[in-house]
């Protein structure tokens, strides 16, 4: 009994020490922004210079200044948004519309609709590439996926990707990998002569969603429906590691700050992985968000990371038309959620 006692005093004298070597968290909750309308949402974007946060929210996208966390514009009439791409040097913006096959092109001032553009069956997400200067309006049904001139938004061409397309990366240099859903892929084409320049299997990565890219050490990181992140080296095609993530995966961000990859995952976290070397990876935290927070986007000035989501209630009855309904969305309760370090 005696030696039970001393080392229960050691343990009370060790805990305060044990608990102050505990390493924190690599990112905390820093603002929550409240949202006004209900709905679903979709991709988030901010702006080259860092200043607004433009969220896919229903059939509007909100636009949010981010020196006071308050919406200062909508854009309406964009049914069904997905993802939203903004273009200072034209002025313009654009919004993929999913279920009615076209993309809305708005001012980036006055956020008027402009009107809309034909593309490609299903956009989703939205990507502006810089070196090309061109809009990528990416087809998550069809494998045909539009390109438009940011300026007019006329359509100029027609990426064959030979899959259902999620979300983009590029090197700055002109070349483009995005993540094929339904073939486990990530594919490479040319910026500028949209052919197709490599495919690389993701196996045992399934149905990636979210990718970041580190051009430093060329490499591509996809989340993965079934709770993996996968590793590419992006000029060879190898597959350098595969880790454990959460579930219900949608978005991903590298922080090359930190040199930390953080995936947002629908079942409420975040889960970060720190690059210690090209080759070799590790899971250093799980930190909790909330319900339905699947997807992200970066500051370019200060690093922090963006998600978005709602308080969700119970699902509605399976139809024929939608057997996998999705739970149901507490009105008054969509919100931005921004974490920093």
């Amino acid at each position: 009994m005696k030696h039970l006692l001393a080392a229960a005093a050691l343990t009370l004298l060790l805990a305060p020490a044990a608990r102050a070597q505990a390493p924190a968290a690599p990112y905390r909750l820093l603002h929550t922004i409240p949202v006004p309308g209900d709905g679903g949402w979709d991709f988030m974007t901010i702006d080259p210079a860092g200043k607004r946060l433009y969220v896919a929210h229903n059939a509007q996208v909100d636009v949010i200044d981010l020196a006071t966390r308050r919406v200062v514009g909508t854009v309406t009439g964009t049914p069904a948004a997905h993802g939203v791409a903004v273009v200072p040097a034209t002025g313009r913006g654009y919004v993929s519309c999913g279920r009615n096959n076209y993309c809305v092109a708005f001012d980036l001032k006055t956020f008027r609709n402009l009107g809309a553009i034909a593309t490609g069956p299903k956009p989703d997400a939205v990507f502006y590439d810089a070196f090309a200067k061109r809009i990528f309006a990416f087809s998550n049904a069809g494998g045909q996926s539009s390109v438009l001139d940011p300026a007019s938004g006329r359509v100029v061409g027609t990426a064959a990707l030979g899959g259902d397309v999620e979300v983009p990366a590029s090197d700055g240099q002109g070349h483009i990998f995005v993540n094929l859903e339904d073939k486990s892929e990530v594919v490479e084409f040319d910026a500028r002569s949209l052919a197709v320049r490599h495919r690389y299997p993701l196996a045992p990565g399934a149905e990636p969603t979210g990718l970041a890219f580190n051009p430093r050490t060329h490499r591509l990181f996809s989340g993965c429906a079934n709770g993996k992140l996968v590793v590419t080296d992006s000029q060879t095609g190898r597959q350098v590691a595969v880790l454990p993530i959460g579930q219900g995966v949608d978005g991903v961000a590298f922080d090359a700050s930190a040199g930390n990859i953080v995936t947002t995952n629908g079942e409420g976290t975040l889960t970060v992985i720190h690059e210690d070397a090209p080759d070799k990876y590790r899971v250093v935290a799980t930190i909790p968000t909330a319900p339905g927070a699947r997807t992200v986007t970066q500051s370019p000035t200060t690093h922090h990371l963006f998600t978005c989501t709602a308080d969700l209630g119970p699902a509605p009855a399976p139809t024929a038309e939608n057997p996998h309904p999705r739970p149901s969305i507490v009105p008054g309760t969509f919100r931005v959620l921004e974490y920093g370090r």
